[in-house]
């Protein structure tokens, strides 16, 4: 049996985690009505105070839809698409994000998690959106309504803090004690497959077969 070679990967080693301030910016997603991804990918934008032009029919989709945006989000999994809008996005120097095309966009998005005002992305750097996605799920069940409770908690406390202390050592140390019994616990289970992976290549898991 001839092992096959793998081909060259187009994604670079990490991607640099960011956070984007997208109050009143033109932002666009392009998907169809019924897209889920469409439909997560617009309301995020909105909540977030984007200017959001959501186009549905991506077939008769123009250049200048897109040439002033800041950010572009393109769910359709159409290669010429995305190749197009690489290509505007090149000439025009704006964000784009080609949902699970990574040849062709330069932006991952992160599963973001929410509790209260916590706000936690995790990016698997485009090559694990399902791992991520379940990373995502055990941290929502985690942080629920109760975590959101202790961060206000803990807001009230630094409230309280800056108003009864001058030094910001003191408010540092009324903080850290405010944190003191708070825990976390992370367990993670492995598929099969993986375990025979390592097996089969021991100590050398970061060299390529």
């Amino acid at each position: 049996m001839i092992a096959s070679k793998l081909g060259p990967e187009v994604l670079p080693p990490a991607f640099f985690p960011v956070s984007l301030n997208l109050v009143g910016r033109k932002c666009v997603v392009i998907g169809a009505a019924d897209d889920r991804e469409a439909i997560e990918k617009e309301t995020a934008l909105r909540e977030v105070g984007a200017a959001v032009v959501w186009i549905k029919d991506y077939v008769n989709l123009r250049d200048e839809d897109v040439s002033d945006a800041y950010f572009v989000i393109a769910t359709p999994q159409n290669e010429p698409l995305a190749a197009r809008l690489r290509g505007l996005a090149d000439r025009h120097k704006f964000l784009l994000c080609a949902i699970d095309q990574p040849k062709y966009g330069f932006v991952a998005m992160a599963a973001v998690v929410k509790s209260g005002r916590a706000r936690i992305a995790i990016s698997t750097g485009g090559v694990a959106p399902r791992v991520g996605g379940r990373l995502r799920a055990a941290l929502q069940g985690a942080l629920d309504e109760t975590f959101a409770r202790f961060l206000e908690c803990c807001a009230n406390q630094r409230r309280r803090a800056r108003a009864d202390f001058s030094e910001s050592a003191q408010r540092r140390a009324v903080m850290t004690k405010a944190a003191d019994g708070f825990e976390v616990e992370v367990r993670l289970t492995y598929p099969k497959w993986f375990g025979e992976e390592l097996r089969r290549l021991g100590p050398s898991v970061l060299d390529e077969p």
